[in-house]
């Protein structure tokens, strides 16, 4: 098991190869269908409020049951990979295959997509701070930023290889 705290370099992801089951501890953001659209506009027009450089993304909502990853290949939620990856975005945690030319794009902005088994209570154990930071108005599917400690999952993307 390899561990990665954020904000994650280039150098932390150099040491990893697909199928590395690994944990992720530190700031995280989660976001969707409504909010990483809208992520992207914002970074279009650098208005982003907070640093994206060395994050990483999980692909979900946030309610009182919980969190667990939702399927990362919706036109809403994959179309923005490639922006956020160049916007130092370094981990994108999902469920799902992702399309031929969205893993180019991981592979050309040094960054991975990662699976974790969709078990929401075991991943909303590891949650020790949670905040809204955008988007408030969507509910559960705002954009939030987690404390986290030990998010476990899978390296299913890297380097343009995939698991």
């Amino acid at each position: 098991m390899k561990h990665l705290t954020t904000p994650i370099s280039d150098k932390d992801l150099s040491t990893l190869k697909v199928g590395d089951q690994i944990t992720i501890s530190g700031t995280m953001y989660t976001g969707r269908d409504a909010a990483l659209p809208q992520l992207v506009e914002l970074i279009q027009k650098d208005e982003v409020p907070f640093d994206l450089n060395g994050t990483a993304i999980m692909h979900t909502a946030f309610s009182q049951a919980g969190i667990a990853p939702t399927t990362s290949n919706k036109e809403e939620i994959e179309s923005t990979i490639p922006a956020l990856s160049e916007a130092g975005v370094k981990v994108h945690i999902g469920k799902g295959m992702l399309s031929d030319k969205t893993i180019q794009s991981l592979n050309e902005n040094n960054s991975i997509f990662v699976i974790t088994p969709p078990v929401a209570a075991l991943l909303t154990n590891k949650v020790l701070e949670k905040k809204c930071v955008l988007f408030e108005n969507e509910g559960m599917e705002a954009m939030f930023r987690l404390k986290v400690e030990k998010i476990p999952g899978i390296v299913a993307v890297q380097d343009g290889k995939i698991i």
